[in-house]
This record gives C-alpha cells, structure tokens and sequence, in this order.
C-alpha cells in the first residue's frame, strides 16, 4: 500500500465532508466546533511562557530593585518611595517620586514625571477613581489624575497602578535615589516540589482538552458508518471504507483547526476585558510559542486519523450495513487495567524523593500521570456497560434511557470521559496544594484580633508632639477602634552604642501591648525580663543608674541624652506585641521618659477597627496616608504564603475555569449532535403518543447515570493518584473530603446545566414532522 493510496483515499473522505449535503455539512461543522474549542484552549497555553515573560519584563522594567543609585542629588537623580496600597480585595502599585534634576529617569509608561499634587494612574485606577465605587479610594489618592500609563509601564490592563510626585520626600534621609529604572537579579530557582506542581497543572489540565478532542471526531459515528456501507457496495474495501472515514474526520478536525484559531483571536482580542483571579494579559502578550502552535497543528489531525482508525477496528463494515445492531462482544477488562498500572510503575520509584533528593523526572512524572488518566478513558466504557447491563424495571423514560445506554454504552461513556479525566486531576491537585501548603506557609507571629494595621513612622521622626497627633488623629477616623502608639529609642550605660538596649514609651494602655502590667500610671517605668535582650537588660537596667539616650551613633546629631532610670521601676512580665515581636529593655511612660531626644526615635502604631462600620479598613488605611503618606502601613496575618506557591495554585485556578467552559461548551456540542442522530428515533416515539416529559426525563437519566458512574470512577483515580502524589512529595497522606465533594459537585453540576440547555433543542426535535423525507 502506497502513500498515494492513502492521500486519494483521504481526499476522498474529506470531499464526502464537505459535500455531502446538509448532513455532511452539519457534522462537519460540530465536529469542527468540538475539535475548534480545544484547539483554541491549547493555543492559549502555548502562549502562556511568552504572556507571564512579557509581564516579568515589563515588571522588571518599571523596577527600581536592583537600579543603580546614587549618594548625593544631581541632574539625572530621582527619589522615589513605595507607596502600594490595597483596595478592598485589589491591590494597587503605587511609588512616591520626586525628580532632583531635569534629567531624571521617568517610568516606564510615562513621557514625563507628573507635577508635585499631580498623579499619573492607569487605565483601570483611573476609571475606578471616577466611578461610585471608587469614592473611598479617591480620599486615599486625592491627586489629580493629568497623564496615563502606557502598556509598557503596566504588567496587565486591568492592573492598578499610579505614581505620585510628593516634595515631602526631600525631608526623608531615608527615601533610595536611583538613576534610572531596572531590575536584573536572577530569580531563585523553583525547588523541585514546586516544579512538579506546574507540571501536574499543566498535565492535570491539558489532559480533558485532548479527551474532548478525540471525542468531537466521532461525532456523527453512526451515520459515518452506514455511508461506509454504501462504499462497500460499490465495490470499495474493508481497509479503503476505513481510510476514507478517516479523511471525513481530517476534514473535521481541520475545519477545527480553523474554528480554533479563530475563537483563539477572538478570546485573544478580548483579553484586556477580562480579569481572572487578579491575572489579566494584554492581547499583544498572547502570543503563541512558534514550535509548540506548530506541535498543535500537526498533532490534532494525526490524533484524529489515529482515533478514527482506532474506533472502527471492532467495526464489520459489509455491503448491505454495518454489524453494529448485533449484540457486541462484552468489553474485557485487563488490558485496560494495564494504562493506569503502568502509570504507577512510572511514578513508584520517585515515592519518598521529596525535596531533598534532586528534581523529579518531568517525563516519568508527565508519562505516570498521563497514563493514570488515560486509564479512566480505558475503564469507563468498561464500568458503563457493565452497571447498565444489570439494570431495567422502573417508569418509562427510565426503560427508554436504559435501553439506549445498553444499545450504545461506549458513546454514553465518551460523553462523560473528559468530565471525568478533569474531576480525577482536579481532585490528586487539590490534594497535593493542601498536603505542601503547609511547607509553604509559615506563622508570622503577628495577631490581627489585636490591630489589623501596623504603621511605622521610620527613625527620624521628631518627639516633638508629632506622633502623637498622628496617632490621634488616625484614632479619630471612621471605622477605627483605637489606634495605640509605641514609640522606641535605644539606652546604655555609656554615650555610644555599646550594651544598648531598648526604651519603649507610651501610655500604661499601649504598654500593655508589650507587657504584663499588674497596675500602671503616668510617670511609672518597668523592666522587662526575658525579652530578646534578657542578659544585656539585667546587667544594664538597674534602677536608680544613669544611662545615655538617644543618638548613640554619633552621626552628627545631637548629643546623646543623660537620663537616670528612677529607683521605683517595676519588674514586668513581656509578651508579643501584635506584630509579633517579643520586646526586653525598659518600658516608660511618657511622664517618666527622657526628654530631647530629637529624632532618634522611630514609632509604631497599631490600628484596630471598629467592625460595626463598613469599609472600617478602607477607612483607616484612608486615616493613616491622610495622617502622613509616608507612613508605612502593614497588614497583619496570621499567616504567610510563599508568593510562588500562591502563584501557582492562582494558575491551577484560572486554567481550570478556562477548562470547564470549555467542558460545558464541549459537552453542549456533544449533546446537541447525539439528539440531531436521534432525531427520527424521538419523531417516531412522539408520533406514537409518548409524553414530551418521558423523553425528556430519559435524556436526563441518559446523561445521569454515565455521569454518576464516571464521576465514581474519577473519584477512586484522583484519590489514589492524589496518595501518590503525597508520598513522592513526603506529605502526610490526608484527604480532604470537602474538596472532594466540591469537585465531584461542580462537575455534576456542569453535567446538569448543559442537559437543561439542551431541552429546548429537544423539544423542538420531537415533532411528529421530524419523519418527513426526500
């Protein structure tokens, strides 16, 4: 058999494709739409390297991390603070600027630094500082909006960003001084748990795609096959009928490859619009890697010829019909236990490697995991008939579902295959993120029940009254409980550095922040044993001692101040303040405090809010950058998430929203092609006085149950592939069984939605006319 052989038969078959009437054409087409959403969902992941290194270029761009600095002003210097703040749920990019020569670097984004009480905001911020919704945040960023950022200064469309020029900055001795804008430090490497979590997203999440591909080929399989009979009887071969099937299926998933791109520059130009999970991409950023587009093109119709001639091995195509209305041989079971057999054997001898052990074979990974969810494609079929082979009895549009699953388990099986494959990766990743999340978060110390907000005034700040009236006045602001002020210096027994330890000041009500105190007024002091400075703290704070305070550096200040620790101070108990930080020295204060100290100080205010009022911590964060913008606000957690980690799973978020639309859709198409091949079936069943409720619970209980089977089955591999997964890693194998059902659910739920959009089809397929000819 010559090559040529096949292209003529191929040709043959994508011609009876396409001209083969309305028939041919719709089938064409749904196949076309089947194998289009895929194709389209690929293309989008082999533009995902290329979108997340255009947003690292551009980050790293508008950086100032690794900028060159300089130490004095001049012509081409610019200082510059963070200022990033959070809206609600949104955080938003914010840098303080104030240019000290004409050539001062200007951002990315920017054609010139705006003007002290000027602001220049992104696209996004701008529109929410003009909307309702932004009225609050326009109190926190009263500037006038007079220039926009560019793309190129933005990592996304949607992201909030603005930059501020403010003369205050001038005064900071601390505020960095750059010439220019960059950031070249090389990004530590993933650690090998990490890098096996993208991968498992990646396969987790491609896996479906390419099951509803192989799926969307076989649309209109049963009408294929009778047209292949026609073929016979004009004298065409058993092997010719084959390879001419598979050319219709070549056209089908060319006409995809089409559709597909076109629904991928479709999604692509309407990317800047949408906003996943805090990710948006611009729609030049989308831009396929060349080798893995050129993979896509090639691997879709291959796939569809292989699945095609795979499907018709167990088909006797004869002159005068096709043997598939005889009872078929039952489905064995073994060989399709060999699939997910072989994926543990892949995955058995990295077990225990965890992160102390090198890397992970990616391809031992990918081949072991592949071939466990390839093994669901394998059993379902299986599971299908043989639970549908034991049923009968019940109401009417029970029986009539029934009998079409027994009649035609194997299409039933592949309605729910891709649903399947998804809730099984979904389930083992649900189960990897919760088994490590624990080595990627860590306790911070801090206690949010205790202030939400943090804000440091940095040294240098003057004792001259003025954090207190900050303090105040955050306290006064709408939405805020209290905020408690602490304000710390250094003591020694000598007038330099050396044996220093800390002086905290506040009132008896913010001492009790840092320590225990059983009775406390103004003008009483304590000393703290067994902070983080215990044994410099017992041998230098002795009650009745004179010590120096303030400047211990000699910097050029003035000198340090002398201060005698009164005989009557106390003993105390510390304990964390709600940053977390365990404090020792001495407590004073502010009637017992030394005076003078200038500024050699720095003050810590700590915010709570009132949760009766809404938007309490809009409010404050309003309250504190009103009371001075260059505070530096913090929020407190409990807990903190590596950043990587949570980039990851945010991307295991936004693929697998993409990967169920697509599913809906996927399986929307499929639903709507089974009912077009039945359409004469349900005519006949209407003309004959069968309720439009019967049929239309059948097809429910038609979809039901293989859902309820593949969703089982999904379970019992996502499981076992999740305690894999576990034990390569060195996790605690655990199960959480809320994720479990949530998955399962949503799945389930997919399933149900589409059924329910697929009735008004139904109902306008089962009318008596549907029996009308030509």
């Amino acid at each position: 058999m010559t090559a040529r052989t096949w292209i003529r038969d191929l040709l043959m078959g994508a011609r009876f494709a396409v001209s083969g009437g309305r028939e041919g054409w719709t089938r064409t087409l749904l196949t076309g739409v089947g194998v289009g959403l895929g194709v389209a969902l690929l293309l989008v992941t082999t533009a995902i390297p290329s979108a997340l290194a255009a947003r690292d270029a551009r980050a790293d761009a508008r950086s100032e991390r690794t900028a060159p600095t300089a130490e004095k002003a001049g012509h081409d210097t610019l200082l510059i603070a963070m200022a990033d703040t959070q809206f609600r749920d949104k955080e938003i990019h914010g840098r303080r600027v104030m240019p000290e020569g004409p050539d001062a670097p200007v951002p990315p984004g920017l054609s010139r630094l705006p003007a002290p009480g000027e602001m220049a905001a992104s696209p996004a911020l701008d529109a929410l500082l003009k909307s309702t919704d932004g009225a609050l945040l326009r109190e926190r960023l009263p500037g006038k909006v007079t220039a926009i950022i560019g793309d190129e200064g933005l990592v996304g469309p949607r992201e909030l960003a603005y930059y501020e020029t403010n003369e205050a900055l001038k005064s900071s001795g601390t505020t960095p001084r750059i010439t220019g804008f960059d950031n070249s430090a090389e990004p530590e490497p993933l650690d090998p748990v990490l890098t096996l979590l993208i991968v498992l997203v990646f396969v987790a999440l491609l896996m479906p795609v390419a099951v509803f591909i192989a799926a969307a080929v076989r649309f209109g399989g049963e009408r294929r096959d009778r047209r292949l009979a026609a073929l016979r009887l004009v004298g065409a071969d058993g092997r010719t009928a084959r390879r001419i099937a598979a050319g219709e299926a070549l056209a089908g998933s060319l006409a995809g490859l089409v559709l597909g791109a076109g629904f991928f520059f479709a999604a692509r130009q309407s990317a800047a619009g949408i906003e996943l999970y805090r990710l948006s991409v611009f729609p030049a950023d989308l831009d396929p890697t060349p080798w893995l587009a050129a993979l896509v093109v090639l691997a879709v119709p291959a796939a569809a010829v292989a699945v095609t001639l795979f499907a018709l091995r167990g088909v006797v195509i004869e002159p005068l019909g096709v043997v598939r209305t005889a009872k078929p041989a039952r489905r064995r079971i073994w060989w399709r236990l060999l699939p997910p057999l072989a994926g543990l054997a892949l995955l058995y001898p990295m077990i225990g490697q965890g992160n102390d052990n090198g890397n992970f074979n990616q391809w031992l990974v990918i081949g072991g995991v592949v071939l466990l969810l390839i093994g669901i494609t394998a059993l379902l079929p299986w599971l299908v008939e043989t639970v549908v082979g034991r049923l009968g009895g019940g109401s009417v549009s029970w029986q009539l579902a029934v009998r079409r699953l027994q009649m035609s388990s194997g299409a039933a099986a592949r309605l729910v295959n891709g649903i399947a494959v998804a809730v099984a990766g979904a389930i083992a990743l649900q189960m990897m993120f919760a088994g490590v999340e624990g080595d990627y978060t860590r306790n911070t110390g801090e206690d949010p029940s205790r202030a939400a907000i943090s804000a440091m005034l940095p040294p240098g700040v003057d004792a001259s009254g003025r954090p207190e009236a900050i303090a105040r006045q955050i306290g006064a602001a709408d939405g805020v409980a209290r905020a408690t002020l602490l304000t710390t210096t250094q003591v020694a027994p000598t007038p330099d550095h050396q044996n220093s330890i800390g002086l905290t000041i506040g009132s008896c009500a913010a001492l009790r922040e840092v320590a225990r105190l059983d009775s406390c007024k103004d003008g009483d002091t304590f000393v703290v044993r067994g902070g983080y400075d215990a044994s410099t703290t017992e041998a230098v704070a002795k009650p009745g001692r004179k010590l120096y305070a303030g400047n211990l550096y000699g910097d050029g200040g003035p000198a340090p101040v002398v201060w005698t620790l009164p005989a009557s101070a106390r003993e105390a108990a510390g304990r964390p303040d709600p940053n977390g930080t365990e404090r020792g020295g001495i407590l004073a204060t502010p009637g017992a405090a030394p005076k003078g100290l200038g500024t050699d100080q720095f003050a810590m205010i700590y915010v709570q809010l009132d949760p009766a009022v809404p938007d309490a911590i809009e409010h404050a964060r309003t309250a504190i950058f009103r009371a001075d913008p260059m505070l530096t606000p913090f929020h407190l957690q409990a807990t903190e998430q590596s950043e990587r980690f949570a980039s990851i799973r945010t991307g295991l978020f936004v693929g697998a929203t993409c990967v169920l639309l697509l599913i809906g859709a996927s399986l929307l198409v499929s639903q709507l092609e089974q009912l077009r091949e039945r359409r004469k079936l349900l005519s006949v069943l209407v003309a004959f006085g069968t309720r439009r409720s019967t049929l239309s619970l059948s097809v429910l209980w038609q979809t039901a149950v293989p859902i309820a089977l593949g969703l089982a089955l999904s379970t019992a591999v996502g499981l076992g592939l999740g305690v894999v997964l576990l034990k390569m890693v060195n996790a605690r194998v655990s199960v959480d069984w809320v994720s479990v059902a949530t998955m399962t659910g949503i799945g389930a739920a997919v399933v149900l939605v589409v059924t329910v959009l697929s009735l008004p089809p139904l109902w306008r397929l089962m009318r008596p006319e549907g029996l009308r000819t030509e």
